[in-house]
C-alpha cells in the first residue's frame, strides 16, 4: 500500500500560502509509516516546531492499473475516506527556499491519519459536490467542496497513473482547502464528510 497526495488542488488555499498555481497536479507521497489509523493519537515530533493540519479527501484504489485514461479512471477507486495530512511547515519552508524536495516535512512518521470509514463512491450523488471540514477543540477551522477543486478525482487516478502503477489498497489524499493552521499538544482534530464524523483524534 502507498500513499499518494497532491498539493495546491484548491485555488484559495494556494493564494494563503502565496504559491504560483500549477498547470498540472503535484504530486508527492507517503511512506506507510506516516499512516495512523483507528483514531490512534498523533504524537508531535520532535523534528519540527511548525507542524499544520490539512484535511484531505482520501480515495481507495480498489484495482491495478497504469496509464489509464481519464474516462475509465472511476472504475479504479471504489471509496472515500477522510485524513489529515500533517506538514511540517518549517522543514518545508527551509527545503522550497533552497529548491529541495520536502519528504521529510510530509512523509514523517505519523503525518498521515486517515479514517477507518470509507464509504462507497456509489453512496455518493455528486463526485462534484462533496463536502468536507475540520473541527479543532469544537471549532471549525477548514471547510471545502469538491466542485472547488482544480483537478478532480478522474483526472487525479488517470494522472498518477500515467508515473506509477496503481495497486489495490493505495490511498490518494486529494488536496486541502484553505484554513491549514498550527496543531498544539492537547488539541483534539475531528473530521467530517457531509455532517458525519468519520476521523477523531487527540495530538500528544
Amino acid at each position: 500500500m502507498r500513499i499518494f497526495a497532491i498539493g495546491r488542488n484548491y485555488a484559495e488555499h494556494i493564494s494563503e500560502l502565496n504559491n504560483e498555481r500549477p498547470d498540472e497536479p503535484v504530486i508527492f507521497t507517503k511512506p506507510d509509516t506516516a499512516l495512523i489509523r483507528k483514531n490512534a493519537p498523533f504524537y508531535y515530533p520532535t523534528i519540527s516546531k511548525d507542524i499544520h493540519y490539512e484535511v484531505e479527501l482520501v480515495l481507495r484504489i480498489c484495482k491495478e492499473g497504469k496509464a489509464i485514461e481519464e474516462k475509465f479512471a472511476h472504475k479504479y477507486y471504489d471509496s472515500i475516506g477522510i485524513g489529515i495530512d500533517f506538514t511540517a511547515r518549517d522543514l518545508q519552508q527551509k527545503a522550497k527556499e533552497k529548491g529541495l524536495p520536502w519528504d521529510i516535512a510530509k512523509g514523517f512518521n505519523g503525518s498521515a491519519p486517515v479514517s477507518d470509514t470509507f464509504h462507497p463512491v456509489s453512496n455518493f450523488k455528486d463526485l462534484h459536490n462533496i463536502n468536507f471540514k475540520l473541527e479543532v477543540d469544537g471549532v471549525v477551522k477548514q471547510e471545502g467542496n469538491t466542485s472547488h477543486m482544480l483537478f478532480n478525482f478522474d483526472y487525479i487516478v488517470s494522472y498518477l497513473s500515467n508515473f506509477f502503477t496503481l495497486k489495490t489498497g493505495d490511498l490518494i489524499f486529494t488536496g486541502t482547502p484553505k484554513g491549514v493552521g498550527p496543531v498544539a499538544l492537547g488539541n483534539r482534530l475531528s473530521a467530517y464528510i457531509e455532517n458525519e464524523k468519520l476521523l477523531e483524534f487527540e495530538v500528544k
